[in-house]
């Protein structure tokens, strides 16, 4: 039990959790910043930031300075209140089935049931209560995030074609890379001289690092990226999910290699290529196969379905043609008219229940009658054959490259204007 206990103490430090005050008998909680109508109090942003704090220590990352690492908590405590608040503002509600769900879902994932999942929250000293509220307000974000960005992303046949193109022409065709990112901000509408103090300050993190300085404790305390607390560390990615400003860069660069400044409106850039690999060819075995379906309803019950289909059975036994019969009986309007032809099937097609009868049949030979979700079926093997899906897969990635790479920056973007349009009032240094 006690390994499962630190297991979720880790998912709980990864940000689905907040503790409970860190403040002393002797501090008094106040307001630590104004964001629109709501506030932050000092006890939610020390309670914040020691969870920040044991999740940099969980991943051997040096803490920066008390004051930096307070200002990048505080900074994305106030992006968190200004889309919960968009959130709620726009309509957006969870109720309480789907938190249960979520909740049970997040308990089930660590082997315990809900009773347990609570008792060992509360034992190390977490409100259940704040732990059901951090939960739904993740949600809210997440559904705030698909209305207002993701689901305004749009990947175009043409961009696929043009993004494998574009990386076969590199040679690159399979590279996937990790890269580190530190990102030292420019203030909006900023003067010369706050230009220069920028710029300035990048130089400094820049030289550190060509003198050696670790990339992961630079990141946590001077950049303003979102991952910063997390080292700067933007986890594997295709090399189409790099952000476009660092693509020239990363395909110059080696496991290692630090870039030079670069340069964007929202401020200065610094990239660390980590490691990179390249992806495997992918082959499945392809089963063509067809089917007849027979569905219970008011007029044939259960046994009524299973008896037809053993005398089907019965006469594609005796050399009757499937297809015929198919078409004849088929309750599955889809591929009756094709003699039951369900195609080529790749793995995954068909619900489990089908697909693992089909998988048992050689070619030629014909199932007994079995039930799914959809009612009664018969199935015939008719082939069997390996299949290079390297080029499925490889334009599925490439979608999903573009989309995350579009995401990333549509989300970026978002937040920046939200950020820009509220009214947010700093008091932590009163």
């Amino acid at each position: 039990m006690k390994q499962r206990i630190n297991y979720l103490f880790l998912i709980l430090l990864a940000g689905f959790f907040q503790v409970r005050p860190g403040l002393t008998d002797t501090e008094l909680d106040r307001i630590v910043a104004i964001i629109n109508d709501d506030v932050i109090m000092l006890s939610e942003l020390s309670g914040r930031t020691r969870t920040v704090k044991n999740q940099l220590r969980e991943q051997d990352i040096p803490l920066p300075p008390p004051s930096i690492l307070e200002k990048q908590v505080l900074d994305r405590l106030i992006l968190t209140k200004l889309q919960i608040q968009m959130a709620q503002n726009t309509g957006i509600r969870v109720d309480e089935e789907t938190l249960n769900r979520t909740i049970g879902n997040i308990a089930s994932e660590n082997q315990l049931s809900l009773n347990q999942f609570r008792e060992i929250l509360e034992s190390d000293g977490y409100s259940y209560e704040d732990f059901r509220k951090e939960i739904r307000n993740e949600i809210l974000i997440s559904r705030l995030q698909q209305r207002q960005v993701d689901n305004r992303i749009i990947v175009s046949e043409r961009e696929i074609e043009n993004f494998l193109s574009n990386r076969e022409h590199q040679g690159e065709t399979d590279l996937e890379v990790r890269i580190a990112h530190i990102l030292i901000a420019t203030p909006e509408g900023a003067s010369s001289r706050q230009m220069a103090k920028t710029r300035e300050t990048a130089e400094k993190v820049l030289g550190e690092l060509e003198a050696g300085g670790d990339f992961s404790s630079l990141a946590a305390t001077y950049s303003d990226g979102q991952r910063a607390l997390n080292g700067g560390d933007l986890g594997w990615r295709k090399a189409g999910q790099v952000p476009t400003l660092f693509a020239d860069f990363i395909n110059d660069m080696e496991k290692g290699d630090i870039s030079e400044l670069i340069k964007s409106p929202s401020g200065y850039h610094i990239i660390k290529l980590m490691d990179k690999r390249s992806s495997e060819k992918v082959v499945i075995t392809q089963t063509q196969a067809r089917h007849i379906l027979v569905q219970p309803n008011e007029l044939i019950t259960p046994e009524d379905a299973q008896r037809r289909l053993e005398q089907l059975k019965i006469r594609i036994d005796g050399g009757d043609d499937f297809a015929e019969l198919a078409k004849a009986h088929s309750s599955d309007t889809m591929t009756a008219a094709e003699g039951g032809d369900l195609g080529w099937v790749n793995p995954g097609d068909l619900v489990p229940e089908f697909e693992q009868v089909m998988n048992s049949l050689e070619p030629g030979e014909t199932s007994n009658p079995f039930r799914s979700q959809f009612g009664f079926h018969v199935v015939q093997v008719l082939d069997r054959r390996e299949h290079d899906r390297t080029e499925d897969i490889k334009r599925a990635r490439a979608r999903e490259a573009i989309r995350r790479r579009k995401l990333e920056e549509a989300r970026a973007d978002w937040l920046r204007q939200m950020r820009d349009e509220a009214y947010v009032e700093y008091r932590l240094d009163s």
